[in-house]
This record gives C-alpha cells, sequence and structure tokens, in this order.
C-alpha cells in the first residue's frame, strides 16, 4: 500500500502542507478559513513577562500577574524552573519528528471529516496526562529521544500549572487551591505541535520557536505579535478559567500566522478538567457588587466542539444575559 493515500472515518487525507509548500501549491478549499469573526487590524508587542520562580512567595509578581490576566489573559513565563538546555532539547525532538519522511509522519494524521477547515500547519497532538490514560501506541517511535523527552516535559509542566494555579488564586485573594479544587483528581494535558480561537482549556502554555514569530492575541481590537523571547514560556488562559473566575480573567482570541520563508516550530501543552467534573464561577467571586456571569457546565470539551462545528461561541452559550 506504499504511495497511496491514508483515510481515517472514510476520508481521504489531504496533501500535507509541506508537500504544497515545496511544490508551490495554493492552499485547496478545506484549508481557507472564513474571514469576518476575527476581523482584526494593527498590530503591536506583547511584552509583559512573569517570574515563575517569584509567584509562590512575591506579592509584586502576584499583581503582575492579576494584571495580564484581567487585561488580556496572557504573559510570558520567565524564571519558570526548566532549563534552557531541555527546552532546546524539546523543540530538538520536535524538529526531527517533522522531518521524518511524510509516509511515517501520515500515521498520526487525522482529519475527521470531509467538511472540517483545516489549518496550513503539520501538526501532532497527543494526551500525556492523565499517565494511565496515555495512548502510548500513538506516541512516535521516532526519533529515539521523543517519548522520553515528552515525558520529562509533561511532568515540568505540570509542576508549573501548579504553581501557575495557585498563584492566580493568591492574586485574586482567594484560598490557594480555590481552582484547583474544580480540576478533579484526574485532569487532562495534551500536546499540541489553527485558526483564530479561544482555547476550551484552563491554562495552555506554549514554547514558542527560538527564531520565527508567529502566535498573535487580540487584544483592544488588534493583533498583538508576541515577541520571541528563546528560553520564556508562553502562558495564556483558556475559557474554563474564565468561568471559573467569574469573568475577571480573560480567556484571549489567538492566532499562528505563517512566515513565507521559515518553518516554525511550536509546543503547546493544553491542560483541562477531567470530563465529568462540572465547573462554573468561584463563590468567593460572586457578590452583590459582581453578580454570577456564567452558569456551571460539565464536559466543557464536548460543549466546546459542538458549539464551535454550529459556529456558537461557547463562552457566550454559558452566560448569563440580562
Amino acid at each position: 500500500m506504499t504511495g497511496m493515500p491514508l483515510s481515517l472515518h472514510g476520508f481521504p487525507l489531504p496533501k500535507s502542507v509541506q508537500e504544497m509548500s515545496m511544490n508551490g501549491d495554493e492552499p485547496p478549499p478545506e484549508f481557507h478559513a472564513k474571514d469576518g469573526s476575527f476581523g482584526c487590524i494593527g498590530s503591536s508587542d506583547l511584552s509583559a513577562s512573569v517570574s515563575g520562580g517569584l509567584l509562590s512567595s512575591s506579592k509584586d509578581e502576584q499583581g503582575k500577574l492579576r494584571l495580564a490576566l484581567c487585561s488580556g489573559g496572557c504573559f510570558q513565563a520567565i524564571g519558570h524552573g526548566i532549563s534552557n538546555s531541555f527546552l532546546n532539547k524539546v523543540r530538538g525532538v520536535a524538529k526531527q519528528f517533522f522531518q521524518l519522511p511524510q509516509e511515517e509522519k501520515q500515521n498520526y494524521d487525522l482529519v475527521v471529516s470531509e467538511k472540517q477547515v483545516l489549518d496550513w500547519n503539520t501538526r501532532l497532538f497527543l494526551r500525556v496526562f492523565p499517565e494511565h490514560q496515555r495512548k502510548l501506541n500513538l506516541w512516535p517511535a521516532n526519533p529515539d529521544k521523543f517519548r522520553e523527552v515528552l515525558h520529562e516535559y509533561s511532568i515540568k509542566q505540570k509542576q508549573l500549572v501548579d504553581l501557575l494555579f495557585k498563584a492566580m488564586a493568591k492574586s485574586l485573594a482567594l484560598e490557594e487551591n480555590s481552582f484547583s479544587d474544580q480540576f478533579g483528581d484526574n485532569p487532562v494535558m495534551h500536546v499540541l505541535g489553527l485558526k483564530p480561537h479561544s482555547d476550551r482549556s484552563w491554562i495552555t502554555v506554549f514554547l514558542q520557536d527560538e527564531l520565527v514569530e508567529g502566535l498573535q492575541f487580540v487584544k483592544d481590537e488588534k493583533w498583538i505579535t508576541v515577541p520571541v523571547i528563546p528560553h520564556a514560556l508562553v502562558v495564556n488562559l483558556g475559557d474554563q478559567m474564565q468561568i471559573m473566575s467569574n469573568g475577571i480573567f480573560k480567556s484571549p482570541v489567538h492566532r499562528v500566522v505563517t512566515n513565507a520563508d521559515k518553518l516554525r516550530i511550536s509546543v503547546a501543552m493544553f491542560n483541562e478538567v477531567e470530563p465529568e467534573k462540572e465547573i462554573g464561577p468561584v463563590e468567593g467571586l460572586i457578590d452583590e457588587k459582581r453578580s454570577r456571569l456564567y452558569r456551571n457546565v460539565k464536559n466543557y470539551a464536548s460543549f466546546n466542539y459542538e458549539c464551535f462545528q454550529k459556529g456558537k461561541v461557547p463562552l457566550e452559550e454559558v452566560k448569563f444575559h440580562a
């Protein structure tokens, strides 16, 4: 069957982005996203940074964290405790994977609908936590260090995320476990390598390419380019955290733009509440001055997907309207 197009769920897989780019092909219709929903023009820089190592003890850093998450929902984490050499190793195995022959990479391809809008990129999507739910048969065997590096990276990311959630709660004068109490015993983490969107997760951590910019957020109706700080981690909140914070923290719309001349590698780690847990605004953030903005919702991932397919905004669907 070598050389035959692979398919999943009965839908033929399109030619890869790398193939089309090298051949100078025009993107086919399934790569065309409709304009209008995110028509923001303009650019500026996103440079807010927070020291992860100081968040547990420094009121100043907690204040910077709150300001960043209330105003834009994202920041760059420095001093996070993950060494520069290890972050380079993560980028390295990611690059090695995407340099594999197309036939080998197609083993991990996924097209679930012949009508879905595809993204002008090549990506790999894996579940890394809870560990007992990992499907290791889907984890690439090549490059040979891939599984080892991803396992170590996911553990380090989980430690960072746990610290961030406690710091976020403290920044709002809440008990440090006020958010994490809603996550359940088995919160879910995925790693990804999109069209404009807000994340359904409670938090996403990006390891950017060390040279090539491409990540952008919407702020004040402008697309804001995230500058490359080679060993920083870009942290942005998702819809679940906007709900739990009763709208105080923001879930920003973002996108990745392509570079006409250079390939760009990034690694994103998504953190979600376990599916059967119900989430809602923390009671300590509801009072006479700030009413409850969102209803409780269960299995937000499935709810988000259903809204996305119907062209609806999930956060608006769970919001109370006067």
